[in-house]
């Protein structure tokens, strides 16, 4: 008899950086985000991803992946979003409702945002030429992986303007980087998805899309997933 996979429930999921590394971990993902994710390559029901937090919904999971929006905690908000109190800040109410299932639980987020005792990971710790620095909170024992962002490799990559106070590009053109920068105006759609290794998420233009900017290269949930999967084989 084949082995039935266990369900992980991708909660604000985008268009499913997240769900591919549960997949590729060995898990069967079902998502749910309130917007329309039409590039989500598993099964989506687009809703409110606290209406799918109540007990009879999530005892049809083993553990839930939650990544609710980051635009309250991201380094952004110093930017244009200065200043703003608009952005949902909806860490700790998933975190309680998450805590109150009893199940494995996953929250990822920006570097900055109030996760309780976070593993971070980096793109170049899985051999990426994207850095995409997030943080994993969860009930699970997680293990880390060493950044390896002062690897040397060869600067190949447009890279981003400086902005500063009466600075001036008076040298030419920027010096190449060693990694993949969406905001760089040289990256294309295409090279910010094979950085991130992400293959499904159809361009929109030349430039990165929306979806891609927000999500997550799948080999941090493969990484994740495989914990996960050790930690229910130890409960069961």
């Amino acid at each position: 008899m084949a082995r039935v996979k266990p369900r992980v429930l991708d909660l604000f999921c985008g268009a499913g950086g997240a769900a591919v590394g549960y997949a590729r971990a060995g898990f069967e993902v079902v998502g749910v985000d309130i917007k329309p994710q039409p590039s989500y390559p598993f099964e989506f029901h687009q809703a409110d991803a606290f209406a799918w937090m109540d007990s009879v919904t999530l005892a049809k999971f083993d553990a839930v992946h939650a990544s609710p929006p980051c635009q309250a905690y991201t380094h952004a908000r110093h930017l244009a979003n200065r200043g703003r109190k608009d952005h949902p800040r909806l860490i700790e109410p998933t975190r309680y409702a998450l805590l109150y299932s009893g199940l494995p639980y996953v929250i990822e987020n920006v570097v900055g945002a109030p996760l309780w005792d976070p593993v971070e990971l980096c793109g170049t710790s899985f051999g990426l030429t994207v850095r995409r620095h997030r943080v994993f909170e969860s009930n699970a024992f997680l293990m880390s992986m060493p950044c390896a962002c002062g690897t040397h490799r060869p600067a190949r990559f447009p890279s981003t303007p400086r902005v500063e106070i009466g600075y001036r590009d008076i040298d030419g053109p920027r010096p190449l980087s060693r990694y993949v920068n969406p905001l760089a105006s040289g990256t294309t759609h295409e090279m910010f998805a094979a950085a991130m290794g992400i293959d499904w998420i159809p361009a929109q233009g030349k430039r990165p899309s929306p979806e891609l900017h927000e999500a997550i290269p799948p080999a941090y949930t493969t990484f994740i997933g495989t914990q996960l999967l050790a930690a229910l084989e130890r409960a069961a």
